[in-house]
C-alpha cells in the first residue's frame, strides 16, 4: 500500500508537469515532467513514509544515569541543595567578595 501511495503522487507530478507544457516542444515537456516527478516522488514519499527509519521508544536517561558521580555540584540537585551555601550562584562561578566589604562605595562612609 505504501508503495502504491508513492507511485500514484510520482505519476501525479509526472501528469501535472506534462499538463503545464503539452503545447510546448518535447525537451520542456521532459523537463517540466521530470519537475513533476521530483516534487511528486517527494510528496508521495512523505505521506507514505518510505525511508523513514523505525527505531525502539528508549526512555530519555535521566540526570543522575547521565552523571552518577553525586555531589559533584552540576546537577540541579546539587545546585538545589547548595543554593544557600553557595549564594545562588553556581559552583566555582561565585564572583569575588570585595576588598573593604559591600559597602565599600557608600558616599556616606566616614574613612
Amino acid at each position: 500500500m505504501r508503495k502504491a501511495i508513492f507511485l500514484i503522487f510520482l505519476l501525479l507530478g509526472v501528469g501535472f508537469g506534462y499538463l503545464s507544457a503539452r503545447h510546448d516542444d518535447w525537451g520542456l515537456r521532459v523537463g517540466m515532467m521530470a519537475m513533476g516527478a521530483l516534487f511528486g516522488g517527494a510528496i508521495g514519499g512523505g505521506l507514505s513514509q518510505i525511508g523513514k527509519q523505525r527505531h525502539k521508544l528508549r526512555p530519555v536517561p535521566t540526570e543522575e544515569e547521565l552523571n552518577p558521580i553525586p555531589g559533584m555540584g552540576t546537577s540541579s540537585r546539587d545546585l538545589a541543595a547548595n543554593y544557600w551555601r553557595d549564594e545562588g550562584h553556581p559552583q566555582f562561578m561565585k564572583p569575588p567578595h570585595p576588598e573593604y566589604g559591600n559597602r565599600m562605595l557608600d558616599a556616606d562612609k566616614n574613612l
